[in-house]
């Protein structure tokens, strides 16, 4: 019998992977209540129990040339967590998402003995398929999200579960966009559209332009549509409303603090930056236009790399263009605003996006948060109390 509690250490990079974070210590604690959570958290995980030894913040980078600016300083955190949890070795280690900080970290702990899992798959399936030796050396098990995933990881030999997505466990089939409009006091009536120009500073640095001024473009033509913009961050909040006052737009309004999945709930139509976002838009069943755009080394890296036919997760998960994809030169006003009023003015187009997102919606939902927990203790060979 070993007498320490449970010692876990896990590293996430960016809110949705805090998200992902504190609903795996929940559903751990559930078994294994006095279990130690440290490593790299935001709020959420500090809520749930997690001690961080550094700011979340400083992970959540986009696009290679940024990664590249920020790499001193991200390497200085790595080796320090490195040294930490070398000298106090968790029972596990366990990655989530944030490929480029965690993989590498992993390989380095694998190596001294910690067994390691990394939550979140790397998309080796669109670009990154030479890593999977370097993923193989790095980690003791993979978890996925989605079960497109799961193949690359059977064909090259990892051990590899599609856990679901904690969001799909979570969301009603059918929520009512009603309810959320009153719940976040907004008009009742009229057309709404929901404008999420990223979770990130740098996605909203290169976004908020153009859905600024295609939320105008829109208003010129439908006076009764309304736009509402959730937050993630004050520092994006800010930035944002520096771009409204420097274009003046006078387009009915409404910013928030957080609140991304009721804003969505109560809209008719969504503008949103390719990531977390879209799948949270799919689950609500919410039709979509996805917008992505990096810097131009980055795209061009990508361009040489990436080999799948899109990149928003409702087409990947469908592996059908169900959503507008709209990516770096194409993301401009008028463009983006005929794709949203196209989806606000064909009410038939959103019933059938809805019953093609409860599809998926059915394939994810999974008890994701039980089956890391599972995952996580059949590889410490721990139950309830330790053994």
């Amino acid at each position: 019998m070993s007498s320490h509690p449970l010692h876990v250490g896990i590293v996430a990079g960016e809110p949705s992977g805090d998200r992902l974070g504190a609903g795996l210590m929940e559903a751990i604690r559930e078994r294994v209540p006095d279990a130690v959570f440290e490593g790299v958290g935001g709020a959420r995980m500090a809520e749930a129990g997690c001690f961080s030894l550094h700011p979340m913040e400083k992970l959540s980078v986009i696009g290679l040339t940024n990664v590249i600016s920020r790499l001193p300083a991200l390497v200085a955190m790595r080796r320090d967590l490195r040294r930490h949890f070398l000298e106090t070795p968790p029972d596990i280690f366990v990655g989530i998402d944030a490929p480029d900080f965690n993989l590498p970290l992993e390989k380095q702990l694998k190596a001294a003995g910690i067994r390691t899992l990394h939550y979140v798959s790397p998309a080796v399936w669109a670009w990154r398929g030479y890593r999977l030796r370097s993923i193989a050396e790095s980690v003791d098990c993979m978890l996925t999200l989605f079960p497109f995933e799961e193949a690359s990881y059977r064909e090259n030999d990892i051990p590899v579960r599609c856990v679901g997505h904690p969001l799909a466990d979570t969301l009603a089939d059918d929520v009512d966009p009603l309810l959320a409009r009153r719940h976040l006091g907004l008009e009742e009536h009229g057309k709404l559209v929901a404008l999420l120009p990223g979770s990130r500073l740098d996605e909203v640095k290169r976004l908020a332009d153009p859905f600024i001024r295609a939320a105008m473009w829109c208003y010129e033509r439908r006076i009764d549509v309304r736009f509402v913009v959730p937050f993630v961050t004050n520092a994006c909040r800010e930035l944002f409303e520096r771009r409204l006052r420097r274009v003046r737009c006078k387009v009915p309004m409404t910013l928030l603090n957080g609140k991304s999945l009721e804003a969505m709930a109560a809209c008719d139509a969504a503008l949103l930056a390719s990531g977390t976002a879209t799948l949270e838009c799919l689950l609500l069943k919410r039709p979509m236009v996805v917008a992505y755009r990096l810097s131009p080394l980055s795209y061009l890296l990508a361009k040489r790399l990436v080999r799948t036919r899109y990149f928003s997760l409702p087409n990947l998960l469908s592996g059908e263009p169900l959503v507008r994809e709209v990516i770096q030169g194409e993301v401009k006003p008028e463009l983006l605003g005929r794709e949203v009023l196209k989806l606000v003015e064909l009410p038939q187009r959103s019933q059938q996006l809805a019953v093609a997102f409860s599809r998926i919606h059915d394939t994810l939902r999974r008890d994701a948060n039980r089956q890391v927990a599972d995952v996580i203790l059949e590889m410490v060979g721990r139950y309830g109390h330790l053994v």
